[in-house]
C-alpha cells in the first residue's frame, strides 16, 4: 500500500505562496519587496482555485508564483536593499544624535547598485526593448516636468529631461515620426523605429499641482522611472550609434548666425556647459557625427517576388512606402518662425522631423539660428491677430496646420489656418473605425485622399465645404426649374389665345400623350439592409454549432447597434450642416410684360 499524501501537500497548495511568507522568506519590507518586484517584472498571479492555493483559507491573499520567489533569491540586489535597510537606520540615529561627523560618514557610504544587468535580462533582444518603449516614454516624459519632490528627487527629473531630449534627436536624425495629434491630456506622437511602431504622450507644459499621498503613490512611480531610465539610456546609445551620432550629442554649429543669436544670452548663463545643454534641449541644429558620411536608417524596399498574392494588398503596401517617403521631406526648403505664444518645443520637433527648419526669438530662448526679420522665410506660426510688423512674403498661420500636414502628409492651403480663422475640425489619425462605425465626413475625404481618390487640394476642399456646396447647387437648380416653368407657362398662354377651338382641343389632346418626368422609387436601405443581415444571420445559424451560436449573436448584436448609432450621428451630422448652411431664398423675377 502506498503512502497516502495528505491534503495542501500538492498541486496549487504548493505553487503559489503568499505576500506574507514571501517577506519572510526574502527578509525584506514591503517597501522593498514592491520595488525589487517591479525591477525584476514580477506581479502577483491569480490561481484556478483560490481556495486550494490558500491551503482551505477563506480571505482573499496576495499570491505570487513560488519560482518567481526563489527566482529573487539569487538577485544581486537583494543584499542591497539589506544594505540599504541598515544604512536608513544608522542614518536616523546619526541625525537623532545630532552626530554630524558619523551622519557625513554614513552618507558618504551610501549603498549604490546598478539595473544594467536586469535590463539584459529582461530584453534579451535590442528589439524587445524597442516594443516596451510606449511606457517607458510616457511615463520618463511626465517626470522630467516634475519638480525636486519627496520621492523624486531632482536628479531624477533632470535625468529623464535629458533623456527625452536625447530621443526626440534621434527621432529627428532618422525622420521616424509619423503620426501626431494634441488633445486635453498632451502630445500623442508615434515613430517607426527599427520596424516598430512607438507610441507615446507628451504633457503640456503648465505649472505643477502637489498631489496627495492618498491619490498618487510617487514612490511607486519613481521606481518603474528608476528602470526606465536605464533602459532609455541603453536604447538611445545604440540608437545614436546606428546613425553614426556622437553620444552623448554635441551640436554640429556653423560658424555665423547661431553663435551670433545666441551671443546675448551666454551673459545670462553662468555656466558654459549649461547654455550647452539648453542649445541642445531647444531641438533646433543637428548633431554632430562620428563619419562625415550621414547613415540615415534604412528603409526596406519592396521585395520584386511578393510572398502574398493580393494584389490590393501588395498595391497598399507600396503607396503607403511612398506616402512615408514623401512625409520624410514634407517641409524640406520651408522655414518656420514661431511666435512666442505657440508651444515651441513640440513645434520645432515636428517641423524639423518632417524636413524643415526653426527658429524663434534669441532673447527667449537659446538656439535660435534666425531671425524674425530674415527674408528666406516662409510661414510664420502665431496664435494671435498680428497688426503690425507683417511680411508680404510669409504665410501667417496658426499651429494647427503644422498638424494636420503631417497627418495628411500633404501640404493643406494655408487659408484655412490664417489668424483668427475658424479651424478646420482637428481628427485624431489614431483612431480607426469598425465595420459599421461612424466616420466623419472630413476623415473620409483625408482617407480618400490617401488611396489616391483625390487631391490634396481637393480633399481639403470638401472636408471644409461638407454639404454647402451641394446645398447651393441644387438650390440654383431648383431656381433655374422654376424659372424655365415659369416662362413656358406665360408662352403657352399666349399661343392659346390665337389657336381656335379645333387646334385648341388637338393640343389638350397631345399634352395627355407627352412624356412626363418620373420620380426615383424610394427605397428604405436601413429597413432592406435590415432584411438582408436577418436572412444572412439565419441560413448562417443554421451552419453554426449550438455552443457557438451565441457568441456569434452577440457579434451580430454589436456590429448591429454600431451600425445604428453611425445612423443616428450621420443624420445629426446632417441636421447641423442644414443649420448653419442655410441660406435666404432667392425672389422670383416677374416675367410680364
Amino acid at each position: 500500500m502506498g503512502k497516502i499524501k495528505k491534503k495542501y501537500e500538492s498541486g496549487e497548495a504548493t505553487a503559489f505562496m503568499s505576500r506574507k511568507m514571501a517577506l519572510r522568506k526574502l527578509q525584506l519590507s514591503l517597501k522593498m519587496f514592491r520595488k525589487l518586484c517591479i525591477l525584476k517584472g514580477i506581479y502577483p498571479r491569480e490561481p484556478k482555485n483560490r481556495k486550494k492555493a490558500q491551503k482551505g483559507a477563506t480571505d482573499k491573499k496576495t499570491l505570487y508564483l513560488k519560482k518567481d520567489i526563489q527566482f529573487l533569491l539569487h538577485e544581486p540586489i537583494v543584499w542591497k536593499l539589506r544594505e540599504h535597510k541598515v544604512y536608513l537606520r544608522k542614518k536616523g540615529r546619526a541625525k537623532a544624535l545630532h552626530d554630524k561627523v558619523a551622519l557625513k560618514r554614513v552618507v558618504d557610504n551610501k549603498p549604490m547598485y546598478k539595473l544594467d544587468h536586469i535590463v539584459k535580462e529582461r530584453y534579451p533582444t535590442f528589439i524587445d526593448a524597442i516594443r516596451d518603449l510606449d511606457d517607458c516614454l510616457t511615463l520618463t516624459f511626465l517626470f522630467s516636468t516634475f519638480p525636486s519632490l519627496r520621492f523624486v528627487p531632482g536628479s531624477m527629473s533632470s535625468l529623464c529631461r535629458r533623456l527625452t531630449v536625447e530621443f526626440l534627436h534621434y527621432v529627428i536624425e532618422a525622420r521616424a515620426l509619423r503620426k501626431v495629434f494634441v488633445s486635453i491630456k498632451g502630445y500623442y506622437y508615434q515613430a517607426e523605429i527599427k520596424g516598430q511602431t512607438v507610441t507615446w504622450i507628451v504633457p503640456h507644459y503648465f505649472g505643477f499641482q502637489p498631489q496627495s499621498p492618498d491619490e498618487v503613490d510617487f514612490r511607486i512611480m519613481a521606481t518603474f522611472v528608476e528602470f526606465y531610465n536605464t533602459v532609455l539610456g541603453f536604447t538611445n546609445f545604440r540608437l545614436f550609434h546606428s546613425l553614426n551620432i556622437c553620444y552623448p550629442p554635441k551640436l554640429l554649429t556653423p560658424r555665423g548666425t547661431a553663435e551670433e543669436l545666441n551671443a546675448t544670452n551666454r551673459l545670462h548663463w553662468d555656466n558654459e556647459e549649461d547654455l550647452v545643454s539648453e542649445r541642445v534641449a531647444a531641438l533646433n541644429q543637428s548633431l554632430l557625427r562620428s563619419s562625415d558620411a550621414p547613415v540615415e536608417e534604412q528603409v526596406p524596399e519592396m521585395d520584386e517576388f511578393p510572398v502574398t498574392d493580393d494584389a490590393e494588398k501588395l498595391e497598399e503596401m507600396k503607396r503607403e512606402a511612398e506616402r512615408v517617403k514623401k512625409l520624410k521631406n514634407l517641409f524640406g526648403g520651408l522655414k518656420f518662425y514661431l511666435g512666442r505664444e505657440v508651444p515651441r518645443e513640440a513645434l520645432c520637433f515636428m517641423i524639423r522631423a518632417v524636413g524643415g527648419q526653426a527658429s524663434w526669438n534669441g532673447d527667449l530662448f537659446p538656439g535660435a539660428t534666425f531671425d524674425e526679420s530674415d527674408d528666406t522665410i516662409t510661414h510664420q506660426i502665431t496664435d494671435r491677430n498680428l497688426e503690425n510688423k507683417q511680411h508680404v512674403s510669409r504665410y501667417y498661420i496658426q499651429p494647427q496646420w503644422v498638424f494636420d500636414c503631417i497627418n495628411a502628409r500633404a501640404l493643406l492651403p494655408v487659408d484655412k489656418y490664417f489668424p483668427g480663422a475658424v479651424l478646420p475640425p482637428h481628427l485624431s489619425p489614431f483612431h480607426t473605425e469598425r465595420e459599421g462605425d461612424y466616420m466623419p465626413p472630413e476623415k473620409r475625404k483625408f482617407v480618400d485622399m490617401e488611396k489616391g481618390i483625390v487631391t490634396p487640394e481637393d480633399a481639403f476642399e470638401l472636408a471644409n465645404a461638407g454639404e454647402e456646396g451641394e446645398q447651393e447647387e441644387e438650390d440654383d437648380d431648383d431656381d433655374d426649374i422654376d424659372e424655365e416653368e415659369d416662362e413656358g407657362d406665360l408662352e403657352a398662354s399666349e399661343e392659346d389665345e390665337e389657336l381656335d377651338e379645333d387646334e385648341r382641343a388637338l393640343k389638350d389632346l397631345k399634352k395627355q400623350m407627352k412624356v412626363t418626368k418620373g420620380e426615383a422609387e424610394i427605397i428604405d436601405e436601413l429597413k432592406k439592409r435590415d432584411d438582408e443581415t436577418k436572412e444572412q444571420w439565419r441560413l448562417r445559424t443554421m451552419m453554426i454549432k449550438n455552443k457557438h451560436k451565441r457568441l456569434y449573436r452577440k457579434m451580430m448584436d454589436s456590429r448591429r447597434k454600431r451600425r445604428r448609432e453611425a445612423d443616428r450621428l450621420a443624420s445629426k451630422r446632417i441636421q447641423i450642416d442644414e443649420s448653419t448652411t442655410k441660406k435666404p431664398k432667392k425672389t422670383k423675377k416677374s416675367k410680364a410684360k
